[in-house]
């Protein structure tokens, strides 16, 4: 008998097995049964098979690895237990940026040209010859990681263990630099802070507060949780986000238009886009600092979390004392930038 129990959870234990059997033909199979029973499953079979499909992933050719570990990010987001399944997935994203990396130096040295699309098609013969079969899959398959590793990152406690972040923002740069490929999911996922210390400076009533930030992916989000914070917490005069528009920043689905409340500036008075994320402020004797101005002109857009399925907060410690203000003042130049 080829196979064992039919559904998700049967096509898991026939491609566990075959794997690490290294049986190429029957893990072929089971590998189109988990693409095809996937959508079916029940959730005790997707709680069960991420993890063990996770465990195996090294093992996986790497052909097929890449839509496995998205398989297995799927399962996370369908209540696996994401702190089991990280360390298969986080390590293939690594080594995906490796192979990508590699890519691009021999892309360069072999003539240069337009990059192929990574689509995550099979790399052809033509391909192969040129970069090696490796390198190719690494970077055809670059968004299945990125899909794959922002699953595992919207959870709090893989942030928290996942120590080569660092790395891997450090190979994504250059895969960005040598080919301007932009994987913007990814690098705000490994951007995201936790329990980071905020001190913001509103500039126009002479006050500062220290907040503490979590699972923000980009600074709309910040944005409108810090008008929550200090103008709708009573705190300084200005436009306050309504209930809706900060809910959706925090953990409600969806979206609501939402207008800016403030200029976001760094301590030498550029402006901080936006568009970035809350590891763009600059930090200040160990504490990033941020000067709210008020807001130069009218921009709207929509209020939400860059990541639907990460929780936001920006939670107000407290008031600072004056004394305290005026030193965190002390760093502060004039805003260089309104426009823009």
């Amino acid at each position: 008998m080829i196979f064992g129990k039919a559904g998700f959870g049967g096509a898991v234990a026939d491609f566990e097995a075959a794997v690490s059997a290294q049986d190429a033909k029957r893990s072929g199979k089971a590998f189109v049964r988990l693409q095809e029973t996937f959508g079916q499953a029940r959730e005790s079979e997707l709680l069960d098979g991420g993890p063990r499909l996770a465990a195996v992933l090294e093992q996986v050719p790497p052909g097929p690895r890449a839509v496995v570990a998205v398989l297995v990010g799927a399962c996370v987001e369908r209540g696996a237990d994401a702190e089991r399944c990280a360390p298969g997935v986080l390590a293939g994203l690594r080594w995906a940026l490796e192979q990508a990396v590699a890519f691009a130096d021999a892309w360069a040295a072999t003539g240069g040209g337009a990059f192929p699309a990574p689509d995550g098609s099979e790399p052809g013969p033509e391909l192969v010859e040129r970069v090696g079969f490796e390198a190719a899959v690494g970077w055809l398959t670059l968004p299945q990681w990125e899909m794959a590793a922002v699953a595992m990152l919207n959870h709090r406690g893989v942030r928290r263990e996942a120590g080569s972040r660092g790395d891997a923002l450090r190979l994504l740069g250059a895969v960005e630099r040598a080919s301007g490929l932009e994987l913007k999911s990814l690098a705000h996922a490994l951007l995201v802070l936790d329990d980071e210390p905020l001190v913001a400076l509103h500039r126009t009533s002479g006050t500062g507060y220290l907040l503490r930030i979590s699972g923000i992916g980009d600074n709309f989000q910040l944005h409108t949780l810090l008008a929550d914070a200090l103008i709708g917490g009573g705190h300084v005069e200005g436009h306050a986000p309504s209930s809706q528009e900060v809910a959706v920043c925090r953990e409600t689905p969806g979206q609501v238009d939402t207008v800016g409340s403030f200029d976001l500036v760094a301590p030498d008075g550029e402006l901080i886009w936006n568009e970035g994320t809350p590891a763009d402020i600059p930090v200040v004797d160990g504490v990033r600092l941020l000067v709210l101005d008020d807001p130069s002109y009218r921009r709207t857009w929509p209020a939400g979390r860059f990541f639907p399925g990460m929780r936001g907060d920006a939670l107000l410690e407290r008031a600072l004392d004056q004394e305290e203000a005026e030193r965190w003042y002390a760093h502060v130049s004039p805003a260089k930038n309104t426009t823009g």
